[in-house]
């Protein structure tokens, strides 16, 4: 962070930009966001609107519960897939020995950035299967579920 503020005052005041810090904050956010997928899964506080499910639960509680568990296999599917399709560009970087940047100015490997995407979409599809039995447990329960993975409340 310190360094991303420290290249914009060098870029805007004084004309002289840190190399490579452009590159590496626009490779960093991916991997940092990747990396904060499976605890947001598990914590349940994946991005999602309520509005429909919580008219349904009025009606049925039982379907809001159905919802919940098809909500978790698809995103466990979604991650799983995304995982699979990074897997060619990671080893064919790791192959290559693919770097970003400019040669001989800054470059980094690419290959970390690609292994973190892989690591953060497996780990947020491992953490979409296990919140699946929390989600059975609370059926029938009202109020929020305050531990998706079901071990508490």
């Amino acid at each position: 962070m310190c360094l991303v503020v420290a290249d914009v005052i060098g870029r805007d005041f004084l004309n002289s930009p840190i190399t490579g810090v452009a590159e590496f904050s626009a490779r960093s956010v991916a991997s940092i966001v990747f990396l904060q997928l499976a605890a947001a899964v598990c914590s349940g506080r994946m991005t999602r609107s309520d509005f429909l499910l919580n008219l349904i639960g009025k009606r049925s509680p039982a379907a809001v519960t159905a919802l919940d568990v098809f909500n978790a296999l698809v995103g466990a599917a979604l991650f799983a897939a995304l995982a699979a399709m990074a897997w060619p560009e990671f080893r064919n970087s790791w192959a290559s020995n693919e770097f970003y940047g400019v040669q001989g100015v800054y470059s980094v490997p690419a290959w970390p950035f690609r292994g973190l995407i892989i690591a953060g979409s497996a780990a947020a599809a491992l953490c979409y299967v296990l919140t699946i039995p929390g989600i059975l447990r609370q059926h029938g329960k009202t109020g929020p579920v305050d531990d998706p993975l079901g071990g508490g409340a």
